[in-house]
């Protein structure tokens, strides 16, 4: 399987080019704060996935997706957070957050194919 012809690849490595974007209009003071928070919180997301994939088996694969989904959380929590600071206003978290639920949901689709796979 090539990962970068994977959606879920591409929407995640999509998904960090728009928190460095992001991020970039925060305040300098935050450069070791949140931006560097999220935007190594976002890129674990692909490069979880990635370095599951390359792993020999399904389980090891599982267990990296699920890191890759603790990083979309965490991401989460982060933007809630840079919201209620003023960082980003509510229509760019409402936009981060939907685009984070679809990401989950492709993540767990995943889960779920990858662990009927190896049940049977």
């Amino acid at each position: 399987m090539d990962i970068k012809e994977m959606d879920v690849w591409k929407k995640s490595i999509e998904f960090v080019v728009k928190i460095y974007r992001v991020t970039a209009k925060y305040p300098s003071e935050e450069k070791f704060g949140l931006i560097s928070q999220l935007r190594r919180a976002s890129v674990s997301i692909p490069s979880n996935l990635a370095e599951g994939a390359g792993r020999n088996s399904d389980k090891d694969f599982l267990r990296f997706l699920y890191i890759s989904l603790g990083s979309i959380l965490e991401v989460d929590t982060q933007v809630i957070i840079s919201q209620k600071l003023g960082f980003i206003d509510q229509g760019q978290l409402d936009d981060i957050c939907l685009e984070l639920t679809n990401l989950k949901k492709m993540y767990l689709g995943l889960i779920k194919y990858l662990r009927r796979k190896s049940t049977s």
